[in-house]
């Protein structure tokens, strides 16, 4: 019998893991596998290629060309490459003097891409009349590189303010410079690049080419930056200067895979920071110089100088400490070295709970707790110590719940369902796994919204480099009026790029735009909705300031600052909730009784008026759209009860008719909607339409995001000669 039992309690075990990968697991695993098997049944081809110039038909040499699968190669001196792809890879080509172009592989067939070149001429400006003090050009230097890291477009506007108090081409030097560390810092490469080269062009500055440099490597020019990087004396840098340019070649064979390179030209650069003690730089090398060894596949040599470098950060501030041995938890987890990592990030989390008061991390810093929670949490579930792997990994989700850190609440969230389904804890993993799937809606929403900021900030972006670059151009051409004689020629061909430049300027602010409506038709519904919501009928605002005028002018000051009081309290009102979708009831109660007493102060000899609200109602259990029922209670005022003959009534009521239901009537003995209609203008019956209009869409709208949570019907009220009008607006609860 006992036997019988445990096998029985077996059984249900297996089915409990059997059911929970069947619903978590297996359609996800089966596309992926179907995925993985279409993919790797893709065979591999080399495409050859060739890159040369549209109207002289050269070839254009050293040309970076990429493959989206990682393959990376340059053109020959002939403009031709050869590169590894296959079916759908989509190859990216570029180069400094002309656009980026896109090209997905179709099939193994030879490649010709014509480019038209946008090579700029040397640019030097020349002394010219001063337009302001050098204090002033300083000052405005100065903000904009206070504004650098705040707002990028406060930091642009000063610079151009600055450009049109610059008084030589050293100044124009300085401000292109510091217009090319905004856009760098922004992650804008291509405008760096652009800026940091004028800069050059007005004045030669080893500092600015070793930034021009590192802008070409980010943008992904890596032929350029090497080009920059060696172009170089070097017998003119700094310590300093000459320890960053090793660093930075490093950093771009690096970014080519050239490891070998990589490795010599950072041991140049520790070898020099060493000898001169410039110890920050010391720390970094010897870091990167074990990344690049970790990446060729050598890690007892990675190990040696990651040691180095830890032992190095601790010497310095805490922050660099941190990151050190993060870099290096991250080295001990590919090494599967799981208990040192687990040490070195408790060790790493601890400092940061210490210097997280005076530090402000953002969620994309690496030194966040969540994040260092979560790969304790991973690499105790490596271990198979569930247990702790549990704890930490639900530390993590609450912690980057606090910070609104959606990216790893969900990776936590994932790794939390699948160390549930490892313990046996199938009930647990399935709500786990849940969670997860609802944080990827909100994490794909957040993309969504990202990617539409991005595109805003884009585009303002390149309107202000734009006026920038207009600004140069007419300062350039007064210059040659100036000296017409001798500058006639440089004039000309000044013109001639410019208008190049501001047509392809046009064609990428033309890019950026189809990119933004694009993406603003994701959220048509939402900026229709905020529209319709900021709205409130403009002729309430107009009589109701008439009304205080008339009562200055009529000397009730009293009156009007009584009746000016309760408008502005509305009016605050209105602007508080602009911005929400769904108030509290109580909220809209008060705003409703506001409203009306404002009316009814302005036609007391027209209208009475009651609100009544049920007394088994919980207010605060049912949500409302803000300021949903004012133009029906307007319309009633306006069109109803101020033309009808004998004292009318206006009667609001709030009742409950379903446990998650309720009813708001608003009824009035007016003279009724066919009457009103008669007594109205075509201006009138056109505004009046409009405004019912909104609020029908903006009902229409809201029922499409909540499910038909409000429905409003309006119908007249009574039989007799003033028929009225009888409203009534349903709620339901969440």
């Amino acid at each position: 019998m006992r036997k019988f039992i445990d096998i029985k309690l077996q059984m249900n075990v297996l089915v409990k893991y059997l059911i929970f990968l069947y619903l978590v697991f297996s359609t996800g695993f089966m596309f992926g596998q179907q995925r993985n098997d279409a993919v790797n049944q893709e065979k591999r081809f080399t495409v050859r290629g060739a890159v040369i110039e549209s109207d002289t038909y050269k070839p254009i040499p050293d040309v970076n060309i990429e493959v989206s699968g990682g393959a990376y190669t340059t053109t020959d001196a002939l403009g031709e490459f050869r590169i590894e792809a296959k079916k759908g890879d989509e190859l990216t080509i570029r180069h400094k003097d002309f656009e980026t172009v896109y090209y997905t592989i179709k099939s193994s067939e030879r490649i010709k891409v014509e480019v038209q070149p946008n090579k700029m001429d040397e640019y030097k400006s020349k002394l010219f009349k001063s337009r302001g003090s050098v204090q002033i050009f300083k000052s405005l230097i100065d903000s904009a590189e206070v504004y650098l890291k705040k707002d990028a477009k406060k930091s642009i506007q000063f610079i151009a303010d600055a450009l049109k108090n610059s008084r030589s081409v050293k100044e124009n030097s300085e401000a292109y410079e510091v217009l090319g560390d905004v856009y760098l810092y922004w992650k804008q490469y291509d405008l760096a690049v652009s800026n940091y080269r004028i800069s050059i062009q007005n004045r030669a500055n080893n500092t600015v080419k070793i930034k021009l440099a590192k802008a070409y490597q980010l943008n992904k020019n890596y032929q350029e930056s090497l080009a920059t990087y060696n172009d170089i004396d070097k017998t003119e840098l700094s310590n300093w200067e000459l320890v960053t340019l090793y660093e930075g070649l490093g950093d771009v064979h690096q970014n080519t895979k050239t490891f070998n390179a990589a490795i010599d030209a950072y041991t140049e650069g520790l070898n020099v920071a060493k000898k001169h003690l410039i110890s920050p730089k010391v720390t970094d090398l010897n870091s990167k110089i074990a990344q690049v060894y970790d990446a060729k596949g050598e890690s007892q040599k990675a190990k040696g100088y990651f040691n180095e470098s830890l032992k190095l950060a601790k010497t310095q501030n805490k922050k660099r400490g941190i990151e050190e041995k993060i870099k290096v938890a991250d080295f001990q987890n590919n090494l599967s070295d799981y208990s040192s990592e687990i040490e070195l990030r408790k060790q790493a989390l601890e400092d940061i709970n210490e210097i997280e008061t005076d530090s402000v991390f953002d969620n994309e810093s690496a030194l966040t707790p969540q994040k260092q929670n979560y790969k304790i949490g991973n690499a105790y579930a490596l271990q198979k110590d569930f247990g702790q792997a549990i704890s930490y990994l639900e530390k993590s989700i609450e912690e980057a719940d606090d910070k609104e850190d959606l990216i790893v609440q969900k990776d936590a969230t994932r790794k939390l369902s699948e160390v549930y389904r490892d313990a046996g804890e199938f009930d647990k993993a399935l709500v786990a796994y849940q969670q997860y799937v609802d944080l990827v809606d909100k994490v794909y929403s957040k993309k969504e919204q990202e990617i539409s900021q991005a595109a805003r900030f884009s585009k303002d972006i390149v309107n202000k480099q734009n006026r920038i670059l207009s600004l140069e151009s007419d300062r350039a051409l007064s210059e040659s009026k100036y000296q017409l004689n001798i500058e006639q020629a440089r004039r000309q061909k000044l013109i001639i790029y410019s208008l190049i430049g501001g047509v392809i300027l046009l064609l990428v602010t033309a890019f950026l735009m189809f990119n933004y409506i694009k993406q603003q038709r994701l959220a048509n519904n939402l900026l229709a909705l905020k529209t319709l919501r900021s709205q409130m009928n403009p002729h309430f605002i107009f009589n109701a300031l008439n009304s205080v005028n008339s009562f200055i002018a009529s000397n009730d000051e009293r009156t009007a600052n009584k009746y000016l009081t309760d408008f502005s309290l509305l009016m605050r009102a209105v602007l508080e909730n602009s911005e929400e979708d769904f108030i509290p009831l109580e909220k809209e109660i008060e705003l409703l009784e506001l409203y009306t007493k404002l009316e009814h102060f302005r036609f007391k000899d027209k209208f009475d008026y009651s609100i009544t609200v049920d007394e088994n109602i919980d207010v605060n259990d049912f949500v409302i759209p803000p300021m949903l029922l004012q133009p029906y209670i307007e319309n009633a005022v306006w069109h109803g009860l101020r033309y009808k003959k004998t004292k009318g009534h206006l009667n609001i009521s709030i009742a409950q008719t379903k446990p998650d239901e309720i009813k708001i009537t608003i009824t009035d003995d007016g003279i009724g909607r066919q009457k009103s209609k008669a007594l109205k203008t075509k201006n009138q019956q056109k505004q009046n339409s409009k405004g019912m209009g909104n609020i029908k869409k903006r009902v229409s709208i809201l029922n499409a995001m909540y499910k038909d949570k409000v429905d409003v019907s309006v119908t007249d009220f009574q039989d007799e000669d003033d028929t009225g009008t009888k409203v009534i607006v349903t709620l339901k609860k969440d």
